[in-house]
Parts: C-alpha cells; sequence; structure tokens
C-alpha cells in the first residue's frame, strides 16, 4: 500500500492511475499528429502548444474514471465491468470536454484530432487494463502475507481474503500458530511449519509482511527475537488494527487496542487544517448551492404538490464535541412519520416516505438543504454522519469508542457513507462507526476530495439510500 496524506491507496492502482494518465496524455499528441500529417515525432516534441490540452484531458479522464469507480477493486476484478465502465466514462468525458472546450476557446484541439485522440486513449487502456488483470491473475502484484495466530483475530483476516473485492493486492500464505493459542481458522490454511524459524518460513513461502493477530502477548507468546530477526532483513511486521485499517479503511472494534489509538499515529489537529478545511466547506458548498439550485427548486415544487406539511424538516442531531443542532433537510417522510415521539430507524421501502420523496431520497437530494448547516458552521461539507441524540445515547452505551465521531464536525458525505450502505441498527451503526474512525483518524484534505469523487459515483447509482 501506498499511504498519501495518511490515506493508503493500493499500489498496483496507483501505478495504474499513473500509466493511464500518461497515456491519456500521450494520446492528445499522438491523435494531433495523425490529424495533421506528422505522424513521426516532430509535432509530439512541441509539447508546449499541446501540454496545457493534454494535462486538462487526462486530469478530466482520470476524475471521471474514478467517479465510474474504475479505480476501486471491484472493477479491478471483473474485465468485462472495467470495460463498461470505461466505455461510459469516455462518454461523460467526451461530453465534459467538449464543454470544457466551449467555455475555455483557447484549450479547443479540434474535432478530428480529438475524436482520434479520444479512440487512441480508449483503445490503449483496453490493452493496459487487460495486462493489469492478467498480471493480477499470475499473482505478479500481490504482497505475500503470513499471519502469526490462528485465533479469532487471525480468523477475521481470513474473512477479509473471503471477500475477493479487498484482496487484489495482497495474498495470504497461511497462518502460524503461537504459543498456548486455539486454533480458529481452517486448518488446511495452518502451515505445517510450526517447529521451524520464523525467518526460514518467511524464505521458504516468499514472504514479504507478517501480520500479528494475537491479542494475549504476555508470557512470551510472540517470537519476539525471531521477529526482530526478520524485521531486520526487511520483512515488513504489521499489528493487524493497521492491516484493517490499509486494506479495509476501517479502524476494527474487534482488533482495537486502546494503547493503539493513544500512542499511533493520526488524529491530528491544528489551527492551519481548520482554516483550510472550513475554507474547503465553504468553496465545496457555494458550488453545490448553485450547480443544484435547480433541483432544489423543482423538488421543492414536487413536495408540495405531492403532500402537505412543511417543505423542510428541522431534526435534533448531536454534532462537533457533543453539542446539539438543527440539521435542516427537505420532508420526505409523513407530518405523523413519528406520531408516538419515538424516534425509529428509517428502513428500506419505508412505508412512511412520501411518494416524491422516495426519489429524492433514492438520490439523496433530501440531504441538500444541510449546505446551509454548513454555512452556519454545525456541520462540515466531509464527516461522519450525524446522529439524533436519542440513538447517540443508546449507541454509546452498546458500542465502544463510538463517542469518539463527535470530536470532529459532521458532514453532509463522509467515509461511512460512501464505503457502507444507509444504517438501520446497532450492528450496522458498529460497522460504521469503524469507517468513521478511520476518517477521524486520517482526515485530510486530499481524504476529503477522494470522498466528494466517490459522493458522485453513490448518488450515481444510487448506492445505499432509503
Amino acid at each position: 500500500m501506498l499511504r498519501v496524506f495518511n490515506h493508503y491507496i493500493p499500489i498496483p492502482i496507483a501505478v495504474l492511475i499513473l500509466i493511464e494518465a500518461l497515456i491519456l496524455a500521450l494520446s492528445i499528441f499522438f491523435g494531433s499528429s495523425i490529424r495533421f500529417g506528422q505522424v513521426s515525432l516532430p509535432l509530439v516534441a512541441e509539447a508546449s502548444s499541446f501540454g496545457g490540452i493534454a494535462t486538462v484531458f487526462a486530469a478530466l479522464m482520470i476524475i471521471t474514471m474514478t467517479t465510474f469507480g474504475l479505480y476501486q477493486r471491484d472493477a479491478m476484478d471483473s474485465f468485462v465491468n472495467a470495460m463498461l465502465r470505461l466505455a461510459a466514462s469516455f462518454v461523460m468525458g467526451f461530453a465534459i470536454m467538449s464543454f470544457t472546450f466551449y467555455i475555455f476557446p483557447t484549450l479547443f484541439l479540434g474535432r478530428g484530432a480529438f475524436a482520434l485522440s479520444c479512440i487512441i486513449a480508449f483503445f490503449a487502456l483496453v490493452l493496459v487494463r487487460a495486462a493489469f488483470h492478467k498480471w493480477a491473475d499470475w499473482g505478479l502484484l500481490k504482497t505475500r502475507i503470513l499471519v502469526l495466530g490462528t485465533g479469532t483475530r487471525a480468523d477475521n483476516v481470513e474473512a477479509l481474503v473471503n471477500n475477493q473485492a479487498t484482496t487484489s493486492s495482497m495474498e495470504i500464505v497461511g497462518y502460524l500458530p503461537v504459543k498456548g493459542g486455539q486454533d480458529h481458522v481452517t486448518p488446511t490454511r495452518i502451515l505445517p511449519d510450526e517447529n521451524a524459524s520464523l525467518y526460514s518460513v518467511v524464505k521458504k513461502y516468499g514472504i514479504n509482511e507478517i501480520v500479528l493477530a494475537v491479542r494475549e502477548r504476555r508470557g512470551g507468546v510472540l517470537p519476539m527475537q525471531e521477529l526482530l530477526e526478520c524485521r531486520l532483513r526487511g520483512v515488513r511486521i504489521t499489528e493487524l488494527s493497521t492491516f484493517f485499517e490499509r486494506e479495509r479503511g476501517q479502524v476494527r472494534l474487534d482488533s482495537l487496542n486502546a494503547s493503539w489509538l493513544i500512542l499511533g499515529e493520526g488524529f491530528n489537529t491544528n489551527s492551519l487544517r481548520d482554516v483550510v478545511k472550513r475554507g474547503f466547506d465553504l468553496v465545496a458548498s457555494g458550488i453545490l448551492l448553485l450547480v443544484t439550485s435547480p433541483v432544489i427548486a423543482i423538488t421543492s415544487l414536487l413536495l408540495k404538490l405531492d403532500s402537505k406539511g412543511p417543505l423542510f424538516y428541522l431534526q435534533e442531531r448531536v454534532g462537533e464535541g457533543g453539542r446539539t443542532f438543527a440539521v435542516c433537510k427537505f420532508r420526505s417522510m409523513r407530518v405523523d412519520a413519528e406520531v408516538a415521539g419515538k424516534p425509529i430507524w428509517a428502513t428500506a421501502n419505508d412505508d412512511r416516505t412520501t411518494r416524491a420523496a422516495r426519489a429524492i431520497r433514492k438520490l439523496r437530494i433530501d440531504e441538500l438543504p444541510q449546505i446551509f448547516n454548513v454555512f452556519k458552521g454545525d456541520m462540515s461539507f466531509v464527516g461522519p454522519r450525524p446522529e439524533r441524540p436519542f440513538f447517540v445515547q443508546q449507541l454509546a452505551q452498546e458500542i465502544p469508542y463510538y463517542e469518539a465521531r463527535h470530536s470532529i464536525k459532521p458532514g453532509i458525505t463522509g467515509w461511512a457513507q460512501v464505503r457502507y450502505p444507509y444504517g438501520a441498527s446497532v450492528e450496522d451503526a458498529k460497522e460504521k462507526l469503524q469507517y468513521d474512525l478511520y476518517y477521524v483518524k486520517n482526515h485530510s484534505l486530499f481524504l476529503d476530495i477522494m470522498i466528494l469523487i466517490d459522493t458522485v459515483q453513490v448518488v450515481l447509482w444510487g448506492k445505499g439510500a432509503r
């Protein structure tokens, strides 16, 4: 994994992005060369006249491809799925670039040259994707991992391995038991080298990394000298909490030690970070308000025609530092949705939802009035979802570290929102908290931008809405 501004990106995906960005940029030069009758490289050498166009084209296409999920691990696992998304992203990218040419005429390349550039880029990316899928099948891009321990924590790693969408960049070679431990993993996954030295096992199986999946470490359970030997010989040694943080984008509660939270990296906050995030919130919210103002107007009209009652719904939520505030949303449920006065989890196909509101909830349009909460300063554009005090009190009693999500401002969108479906139970809240803790620990402007791009994908495909 490559760590960029505290956020983990799989090395194969980072390499793929760089290669595809280079191909997209070069396609502008080669497309122009072919269109204007200079197939050899004199025109390519005059990069200054096309550098701006190539840079804009590559940047916009990478963003568009990211929005279509082409750099998510599930897209990496299915070649057919990746090709369908690639074709759709080029259609969208062509439209965006055409609009860009209209706004900035100095970037205009010419219809023929640009069309040729797109064709060259598309087929070149198809070949690159085919090569990456072949290399993945051969295991050339995977890190070979040995898990030390065979207990319940190690079993959690096995569950992760069984989820193909999260394992494209790693291969769990097997598990080694430790002194006094009980076996909870599949017996066939335990390596028959229990009495061999740890480094000899590493050499035998070509191990790149050892993951420590042992809860109780007192009494000489861990072979510290052997681990030190492996570390000095270049083998990475990783705590299980760090492993899950890296591979799942979660801070897993079932593998978490309080000392890891206290002594580990992350959870950084300072005045400069606050100023930058506030500026980002205001700019992003202003752009969103400007772009979606027609949508807000049409939604307001539809909701008024569909049912009686107020257009907006104010609801008490818990924000930064445990302080409460009134969140503003489009009213998407009947006015008697909670006639008994007790908060109720929203469910799939909730019968309390009005007819017009079903569509706006699916597209997350009901969240748009929260822009005004961002302007006011109660919320950030990106952050943990603000929850109601009733549920906060309940969840804080049942889920450890739940209050940690209130150390920063809640957001309209967030890491948990784009990584996990809408929560409607304590178990869902626990799962989403693990993503929230990852964001609280690693939040940065880079991660905020990544979340915004993923949010567009969630809205486009209607993932997780209720």
